[in-house]
């Protein structure tokens, strides 16, 4: 059984991360707990509600109730790219060439490098944006489906259709792919074409639950989501992606939800953490388990890999987190 060392934090803790071997968790509180020879609290909202690992830089990026979008680099350092009071700020991304996009009613919002800010206006509320893996082009989510921008040119915007309401939204590593969370219980995908600039839809339905998180495997031939008693995985290494293919069931449990996916930054395996607290890892070649976690309090909340693949964080509702040592 791998090694745990527990960290009790005080409330709900909304995120756990790396930056590099330095494992980093926040609360709902605003507090950013870090284990870096010891436990250091800074404090980065009056309320934090997304807390995100910028995946173009070695930061995390946070939005609040004080209207505020920060980024927290590996040694606490807290700084403001952005602050609306009076509006509340639950959606984050990071992108290419230190840009940051965030959401506020019916626009998002993209801060380059330079200190710019573009404004994209929507017809709904954008529930999540994401950005493509290349160049500066952010998906937001929103009712009815999600809008393509390219940011900074005057490239018409690429409306992407599909009934209801849209949760989430992630590009696969390759960009060929793009995948939305729903309000009902379902993935919905398009394969994008970057030549005929068309896209094809894809369905991923079953699940007896909301998928609240997504994890693209080290080379995206795999997508893990939450939402059933197992980590419901689509594969996405043939050219349509899931299209007529059936996801793999992994780590599965009686009537105990996955609450989190985190995919090795490494190698073909799966972190799963459960509602009960319990954490598996699940290796997608033969489906073999270990047991990372037993059940502890509260539901997992977070899932995150060191880069070297040796650690793993978790953190969990009633601030019962810690650090698994895989290594040995």
């Amino acid at each position: 059984m791998p090694t745990v060392a527990p960290l009790d934090i005080d409330g709900h803790v909304v995120a756990a991360h790396f930056l590099g071997d330095i494992p980093i968790f926040a609360t709902a509180a605003g507090t950013i707990h870090r284990l870096d020879g010891g436990e250091k609290v800074t404090d980065a909202h009056h309320g934090l509600l997304t807390c995100i690992r910028d995946p173009f830089s070695a930061t995390l990026l946070s939005g609040g109730e004080d209207g505020r979008v920060q980024r927290i680099s590996h040694d606490g350092t807290v700084s403001t790219i952005s602050e609306t009071p009076r509006k509340w700020i639950s959606v984050v991304a990071g992108g290419p060439q230190g840009a940051v996009a965030w959401a506020q009613g019916k626009s998002s919002f993209v801060k380059l490098s330079d200190g710019t800010v573009k404004e994209v206006k929507e017809e709904r509320s954008v529930e999540a944006i994401a950005f493509a893996p290349k160049g500066l082009r952010i998906a937001a989510a929103r009712y009815n489906g999600v809008s393509l921008h390219w940011v900074g040119t005057n490239s018409p915007m690429q409306d992407l259709d599909w009934k209801g309401a849209h949760t989430g939204v992630t590009f696969s590593p390759d960009g060929r792919f793009l995948v939305t969370m729903m309000q009902e219980n379902a993935l919905h995908g398009w394969k994008l074409d970057s030549k005929s600039g068309e896209s094809r839809h894809m369905r991923m339905t079953g699940y007896p639950a909301k998928v609240k998180s997504l994890s693209w495997s080290v080379k995206g031939k795999w997508l893990a989501s939450s939402g059933a008693p197992a980590a419901i995985v689509w594969p996405f290494s043939a050219k349509d992606g899931p299209m007529g293919k059936a996801p793999m069931e992994l780590g599965t449990r009686a009537n105990i939800m996955v609450t989190q996916v985190a995919f090795h930054p490494l190698e073909e395996v799966l972190a799963i953490g459960f509602i009960d607290g319990m954490v598996l890892g699940v290796r997608i070649a033969d489906g073999k388990e270990a047991l990372l976690r037993r059940p502890g309090k509260g539901g997992i909340t977070g899932l995150s890999w060191s880069a070297s693949g040796k650690l793993l964080a978790f953190s969990s509702e009633a601030g019962d987190c810690g650090v698994i040592d895989i290594s040995g």
